[in-house]
């Protein structure tokens, strides 16, 4: 078995092989089931959960993810999620690698989003407001930048020092990234605003939203957590990474359904729907579209395998 270090997937899973690879995943399909979901503490989120994603194509590959969440990690200079990625032959089950799921988690995450902006943003968006400033948003706005003209970068973060921090990094990359204190204002001079917070209160606003825009949704993963309120779910075309994650865990739908704001049926398509031309994405360029994502375990395992087909060759 082998050992894959960060270094290596890194370097594997740049942006877009990794968005094709995940297009192609979606298109031909894997078995995963819903995937194990375990609160460390039942009566206080923050106090952690514990994340179990198997997935597997039938004649190739296995794999299982081994995750943490731990809310309260940023305090103490550790990273919210934390977890382990296994990957086996699905035909004879030898163990093939073993990989930190720190960095796939991550890559395949902003990957995902990507894929849905390349059917989802208008095609010349290339201003993006990032709400967030932890570990997935430099990967988000990177993986946005490979499917869009992205130039503009704004960053807001409740730790305005962190979103400062970022805007400096994304500088020197070529970006010009500032970070902002008016959520509001910067809400209503985007093109993408893309959310990966760990926020069970609403951040973005219905009314905030302007024609045109696409919401991205990341941060928020059990049915209790939230990122956006009922009018943004109600006035926006809505699409999903899947059905089932989107319909069980993913708290901005989850409540707005609760309240009333949506049905099951307002969910426009998944990226099933989309990747296999069953739904055309984006039908004006008026149209507010908004992409929840709970992640799935298919994304991780066409990671793995990208992660594990690319070392090999060396």
């Amino acid at each position: 078995m082998r050992i894959i270090e960060n270094s290596e997937i890194s370097a594997a899973l740049a942006y877009p092989a990794l968005i094709d690879a995940l297009r192609k995943m979606f298109t031909s399909g894997c078995t995963q089931p819903l995937r194990h979901h375990h609160s460390l503490d039942p009566d206080n989120e923050k106090k952690g959960t514990l994340l179990i994603m198997p997935a597997w194509q039938s004649g190739k590959y296995l794999g299982l993810k081994t995750v943490t969440v731990m809310p309260e990690n940023g305090s103490r200079g550790l990273p919210s999620v934390q977890g382990t990625y296994q990957l086996f032959d699905a035909v004879d089950g030898q163990a093939l690698a073993f990989m930190n799921a720190g960095e796939l988690t991550t890559r395949r995450t902003a990957s995902a989003s990507a894929l849905a902006a390349s059917f989802l943003a208008r095609k010349e968006a290339s201003k993006l407001l990032m709400v967030g400033a932890g570990a997935m948003a430099p990967c988000l706005v990177r993986a946005h930048a490979a499917v869009r003209p992205i130039n503009e970068v704004s960053i807001w973060n409740h730790r305005a020092e962190k979103a400062e921090r970022l805007a400096e990094e994304l500088a020197r990359e070529g970006f010009q990234a500032n970070a902002v204190t008016d959520l509001e204002a910067a809400a209503a001079t985007t093109n993408i605003i893309s959310c990966a917070t760990l926020s069970t209160e609403p951040l973005i606003h219905g009314d905030w939203l302007k024609p045109g825009v696409h919401v991205d949704l990341v941060g928020a993963f059990t049915p209790t957590m939230r990122e956006t309120d009922d009018a943004a779910i109600r006035i926006a075309n809505v699409f999903v990474d899947t059905r089932e994650g989107g319909l069980n865990e993913a708290g901005d739908i989850v409540l707005a359904m609760k309240a009333g704001a949506i049905t099951e049926q307002d969910l426009k398509a998944d990226l099933f729907d989309l990747c296999r031309n069953r739904h055309p994405g984006r039908s004006s360029s008026e149209e507010i579209t908004l992409f929840k994502s709970t992640g799935a375990a298919l994304e991780d395992l066409a990671a793995a395998i990208l992660a594990y087909e690319a070392t090999s060759q060396k």
